[in-house]
């Protein structure tokens, strides 16, 4: 439920490192609490965002959500199917539902973040 290798956020997006950069997407939770996502606000490749800073908008039938970066870089890919098939976010979070691919600044930012384990406990905590 909670890929091993990613790493997450307590605003529930994950992160994975792929060929030096990294891909970053909302959690299965995330996309579950929002329902069916209808439309998805992507960020320009070349924009920079500091750790925690909205970078991307999904909006959902019940909500409208800031997708917060987990780390700080630029974006150097987005996700274009999304904006044709915003519900790849609900079919396939981890996979094809991916919402952009950063240059991180400070590796070292990945330290802050949890594993699924902790995210898991996170969770269950909220609860």
């Amino acid at each position: 439920m909670y890929p091993k290798d990613l790493k997450y956020t307590k605003e529930h997006e994950w992160i994975k490192e792929e060929d030096d950069n990294y891909v970053v997407g909302i959690t299965l939770h995330a996309q579950e609490e929002l329902g069916d996502i209808v439309f998805v606000e992507l960020p320009e490749v070349g924009e920079k965002f500091e750790q925690g800073e909205s970078f991307a908008v999904v909006e959902s039938v019940k909500a409208v959500s800031d997708i917060y970066a987990p780390v700080s870089g630029k974006v150097i890919k987005v996700n274009e199917k999304l904006l044709d098939k915003p519900e790849l976010i609900n079919e396939d979070p981890y996979g094809e539902g991916w919402i952009a691919v950063f240059e991180i600044e400070d590796p070292a930012e990945i330290d802050n973040l949890l594993s699924a384990d902790e995210y898991k406990q996170f969770l269950e905590e909220e609860a």
